[in-house]
């Protein structure tokens, strides 16, 4: 019997230290850029104060992660959107909200 653990542990996310920058310069030269970076900054902002506050990094983070994948989802919304919107087949989520327990 060995005393080293069974499994792989699992490596905590931490972006590279020029992340936030490289983040915001792409924020900037796409399209919805006049929404996207305030909304970025209101978060970093807001992340940085946390940070602050408990000393902890892991909602700067969280920011840059979220905001990565919303940069990797641009190519398949414009897509959907190019594509006319056909919802067919898709699930009408209002219905479901609104449908009694």
């Amino acid at each position: 019997m060995s005393a080293q653990p069974d499994h792989a542990p699992v490596t905590p996310y931490a972006p590279a230290p020029g992340a936030p920058a490289e983040l915001l310069a792409q924020l900037r030269a796409d399209r919805p850029a006049g929404r996207w970076v305030p909304a970025f900054e209101q978060d970093w902002t807001a992340a940085l104060e946390e940070s602050r506050r408990t000393f902890s990094l892991a909602g700067l983070y969280e920011v840059i992660q979220v905001w990565q994948a919303r940069m990797a989802s641009v190519p398949a919304v414009d897509a959907f959107l190019d594509s006319g919107r056909d919802e067919t087949g898709f699930v009408d989520l209002e219905g479901i909200r609104n449908r009694p327990r």
